[in-house]
């Protein structure tokens, strides 16, 4: 026993031995001075692991940079984005920073570049129904504007825009070569996205974006430069203050080791690059070098539009011929469904479905809509998928008269004539109960000039003509039949309606 421990200790001091001598090289490559880190860091292992990586050089550089005056909320962790707190129409600066280095992004040297500043939805949920929400607020908020622009602040801004269908935006253009600051006020206020339990819930974050455009070739600001957000939360007046303080506070009062866990509040607020808003840029031109921007509107759509004058949105009149489109098939590819969306005045969902065929898009249930769409546009937009009818207020059957052979009268009422040829009546449906909806409908349906329709009048007893109202009409029975037939007015301008 006493020998086999023997054995044991010889072989333990042979093996630090050995183990030493391993760590007598690093020791004399390391010279005989301190221990460095740095040192052993510039051993070749280290440098071929190190070449691998891309330099600081290689890596993108920005060409610009967005920093807003307002301080970040102590009470966000480390590694996450960080939360900026602002007060309702107060003005906050945003400086637009040229950040190019030597030679980058040449092509907008001495000219100017347009930017457009956006309030948007954080939460995903919400942005699919922006335009839901945007538009109650409009509704509540009538005359105001999400977003503003303090022009009288602001610096080295030039031709601004609002345009008043996008009361979220607002766009100028800026000399990169100059000190520019655009100053902005929010008047929306994160609780008004809140859905209304009991009081006291928390706000839904908004996001503040800045895209960038540079000219093309026709001179529209239209290339993409550079885009970057940042995350906010917006209260009433004072209220951002009131916030910071407590977040301070709550942060003081926690263990050290704990607040190592959240980033410091920093007393601006740099926006982080992002991917551009995928709406498409109002269009500003220059065309010339010396003439000042000036704006045009955006090019009409290619798609159509549903006549005003058709029978009814979903009834149509007999013998009219209808697009293919108007109703969602299932072989539609990704262009004919955008068109569809378009025509059927769901433009705020294209981006959303862009990637979508027809097929994709009828697969979707009523509770699928509604969570991507909202409520309203959901239901609005299962229906019209299921192209399901509206129904109208009134219906009538019109048989246009022909002149009968001598002897023979025609059979009202749905009846033949005396040669076994049946009248033919087509059905027209009102939305509204006025008389010019009537002679618009017969208009339509039998290809009358409706500019040429003088007077719709009504065959009463002993053959006198009284003319048709908006309260006959309303007095009208559903699914009345009338036999109709035209004269020429007295002044030969135009034609006289008249139901039998």
């Amino acid at each position: 026993m006493a020998w086999v421990l023997k054995m044991d200790e010889v072989i333990e001091s042979g093996l630090v031995h050995d183990f030493d001598a391993s760590l007598s090289g690093i020791g004399q490559e390391l010279g005989a001075g301190a221990y460095s880190m740095s040192d052993v860091l510039a051993l070749p292992i280290f440098k071929q692991e190190d070449s691998s990586l891309p330099l600081d050089d290689e890596t993108k550089h920005p060409p610009f940079q967005y920093v807003m005056c307002a301080a970040t909320s102590p009470a966000v962790k480390l590694h996450d984005e960080t939360l900026t707190y602002l007060n309702q129409g107060q003005s906050y600066e945003i400086r637009m920073l040229d950040n190019r280095k030597m030679g980058d992004v040449p092509e907008i040297t001495g000219k100017l570049v347009k930017s457009i500043i956006r309030v948007v939805f954080h939460d995903r949920r919400l942005q699919y129904t922006e335009h839901q929400q945007l538009e109650g607020w409009k509704w509540n908020r009538p005359g105001d504007r999400l977003l503003d622009l303090d022009i009288p602040m602001s610096v080295g801004i030039i031709d601004t825009r609002t345009n008043p269908s996008q009361l979220n935006a607002v766009e100028f253009l800026w000399d990169p070569a100059k000190r520019t600051s655009a100053f902005i006020q929010v008047h929306c206020i994160s609780t008004e996205f809140t859905p209304r339990k009991h009081g006291g819930e928390k706000g839904v974050p908004f996001r503040i974006q800045v895209d960038t455009f540079k000219q093309n070739e026709n001179g529209e600001y239209t290339d993409h430069l550079h885009s970057a957000s940042c995350q906010i939360k917006v209260f009433k007046p004072k209220g951002a203050d009131r916030k910071q303080k407590t977040d301070r506070e709550k942060m003081e009062k926690r263990a050290a080791h704990e607040k190592e866990k959240y980033q410091p509040s920093y007393d601006t607020t740099v926006l982080t690059e992002c991917s551009p808003w995928p709406d498409t840029p109002t269009a500003y031109v220059n065309n010339s070098p010396s003439a000042a921007p000036t704006f045009t509107s955006p090019p009409p759509s290619t798609c159509s539009v549903p006549d005003s004058n058709s029978s009814s949105p979903n009834h149509q009149g007999d013998g009219i011929p209808q697009a293919s489109s108007e109703q969602l098939q299932p072989s539609a590819t990704i262009q004919e469904t955008q068109q569809w969306l378009l025509k059927n005045r769901f433009s705020s969902y294209t981006r959303l479905f862009s990637n979508f065929l027809g097929a994709d898009l009828l697969k979707l249930t009523k509770e699928d809509l509604v969570q991507i769409c909202g409520a309203a546009d959901g239901i609005r937009l299962y229906n019209s998928l299921k192209s399901r009818s509206v129904r109208p207020r009134l219906t009538l059957y019109v048989c246009r008269e022909q002149p009968a052979p001598q002897g023979q009268q025609p059979a009202a009422g749905g009846g033949e004539s005396g040669s076994a040829t049946p009248f033919v009546y087509h059905a027209i449906y009102l939305e509204e109960m006025v008389a010019s909806e009537v002679a618009r409908k017969l208009a339509l349906v039998f290809n009358i000039p409706f500019h040429q329709i003088n007077q719709v009048y009504r065959q009463g007893p002993t053959g006198i003509h009284i003319l048709v109202s908006d309260q006959m009409v309303q007095n009208f029975q559903d699914e009345s039949c009338f036999l109709f037939s035209t004269v020429k007015a007295e002044n030969g301008g135009g034609v006289h309606i008249i139901l039998k």
